[in-house]
């Protein structure tokens, strides 16, 4: 690791006093129980490449801070306040935060007001609002150092766009790729929290990724296919690639290669025509990467169960309402378990969430019995659980969020060999494409990479433009077999809130047999 640049250096020379704004002066301000601050700073090079041809490339960083007061009397409610900063900041900064801190007081006096009036005036519907209390955490002073051995910042810009062009071009394996691009980006990002409870927390990360897509062109029509790269590590990513058993990632020029050929492959068999029953199928760990992220991810998180997400994402089909839930119910075969997990490796993990709260394992299934919602401080405090770490923004000027972290089905104890060999008449199912989910993820259409028939534990014909179908219960409990070969794959792009808020994570699990219907072009 090398020592930290001027940007660094600076967060080193503010911080003291960012701490003692938060600790000690919004602690004056009327009426206030809680105060948090985020600060971040991101340095970043990415560069794109098209058709073989360099396209874009940039150098640049990001330095914002977003700001949470709880204040009121008898009725609390939040406030909240973001700013980019900028070079004229630099020599202002505690008074620019304190500035913030002063507007997210207003607001949240402004909206307790409100709320009280609300309450006030809606009877019984209004006694429904919530008092902002946070659940209690663990307050933490700590340091939390990025893991890397090439230091994103060092890279050259050339480099990065040198390591563009030649996967872009790596992707081009035949002239059936009429259109191929691929992107590389590596950055190192600082965050600070700190809050009138005391925390005081230090954490910086090394992230480096991938993008490459591809048409290829064959008697069939047009194939697009897409995937990704990405990891908490330097830049030694995309040049030599990764590899703890769990995270395969080869170098970027490869993956890219191989991404290519597999396109080649499917764009030149035929489309699936789907049986007109539900039928056998074995789905391989980057499959169920998206069944995982859409049907057990999103709706465990607790602020779509509550409702905050309804007008524009939707609900959660584990929660109606607070008598009509599945927490503590059968909704899966005893075989399935699921979790986010943000302390174990992958690119979702961290120590502390962005409400300061340690990091733990949370399972949203197990045993096939629905356990725990992901949640922050406030939706904990409403449902009467600890919190497990799940607040999250993209940047530190936007409110967090919650989201799932590394969520994955749990590893089995079957030989995923084995699982497949046992198939006399099926499907297997390989890889994700696009995702179809309903308003409540109670059920799903997910399309595929490959679909192979199955026959006689054998694999034989390969099919495009496949997929299955199912409702999500049904489809859970009639897993019979769950595989001992865990996979995690990087989603770097999950899309939440308004204004939308892209974060990284990691999904996965194992090799999984279950039964569902298949789908095929225009079904």
């Amino acid at each position: 690791m090398t020592t930290p640049k001027v940007e660094t250096e600076l967060m080193d020379r503010i911080r003291p006093g960012l701490v003692t704004l938060v600790t000690e002066n919004a602690k004056r301000l009327t009426g206030l129980q809680y105060c948090d601050l985020r600060m971040a700073i991101k340095e970043e090079k990415g560069a794109v490449a098209e058709n073989g041809s360099e396209k874009a490339s940039s150098d640049d960083y990001t330095f914002d801070f977003g700001v949470r007061v709880i204040s009121g009397g008898r009725t609390r409610a939040p406030g909240y306040f973001g700013q980019v900063l900028g070079s004229s900041d630099v020599g202002r900064i505690e008074q620019v935060v304190w500035s913030g801190i002063q507007e997210a007081h207003r607001r949240a006096r402004a909206n307790a007001r409100l709320k009280s009036a609300a309450k006030r005036r809606f009877g019984a519907l209004g006694e429904s609002l919530t008092n902002s209390e946070l659940a209690p955490v663990a307050i933490a002073q700590d340091t939390v150092p990025a893991s890397y051995t090439m230091d994103p910042r060092t890279v050259a810009l050339g480099d990065v766009m040198k390591m563009a062009l030649e996967s872009c071009k790596a992707a081009q394996v035949s002239n059936q790729v009429v259109y191929s691009a691929a992107s590389a980006s590596t950055f190192m990002l600082r965050e600070l929290f700190c809050s009138s409870e005391g925390a005081d927390i230090d954490q910086t990360f090394a992230q480096t990724e991938g993008f490459c897509i591809v048409v290829c062109q064959s008697q069939y029509g047009n194939l697009e296919i897409y995937d990704f790269s990405g990891h908490q590590r330097g830049w030694e990513l995309l040049t030599d690639g990764y590899d703890n058993g769990t995270i395969t990632l080869p170098d970027w020029v490869t993956f890219c290669g191989q991404l290519g050929s597999d396109g080649v492959e499917v764009a030149n068999a035929p489309p699936l025509k789907p049986p007109d029953k539900e039928v056998v199928v074995v789905t391989d760990p980057h499959f169920n990467t998206l069944l995982v992220h859409e049907v057990v991810g999103h709706p465990s998180e607790a602020d779509r169960a509550l409702k905050y997400e309804t007008s524009y994402a939707g609900r959660s089909w584990f929660y109606k309402n607070a008598d009509d839930n599945q927490i503590g119910k059968q909704i899966a075969s005893p075989l399935i378990s699921a979790f986010s997990d943000p302390t174990m490796e992958g690119f979702g993990s961290f120590k502390y969430d962005h409400d300061g709260t340690p990091a733990r394992r949370a399972y949203q299934i197990r045993g096939g019995n629905f356990e725990e919602f992901l949640n922050n401080r406030q939706t904990a405090a409403i449902l009467g659980v600890p919190p497990n770490g799940s607040s999250r923004a993209t940047e530190a000027n936007l409110v967090p969020l919650i989201r799932m972290t590394n969520t994955a089905f749990a590893p089995g104890q079957s030989d995923p060999a084995a699982i497949l060999a046992d198939v006399d008449d099926g499907y297997y199912v390989q890889g994700h494409r696009v995702p179809s989910i309903a308003e409540s993820r109670e059920n799903f259409r997910i399309t595929a990479v490959k679909v192979y028939e199955v026959k006689n534990g054998q694999l034989g014909q390969l099919y495009r433009d496949g997929g299955i179908t199912s409702d999500s219960r049904d489809y859970f409990m009639r897993i019979d077999a769950v595989g001992s070969d865990f996979r995690l794959y990087p989603i770097p792009n999950c899309g939440k809130g308004q204004p939308m808020q892209a974060k990284r994570m990691s999904n996965g699990g194992p090799t999984m047999r279950g039964v569902a219907r298949l789908t095929g072009p225009g079904t």
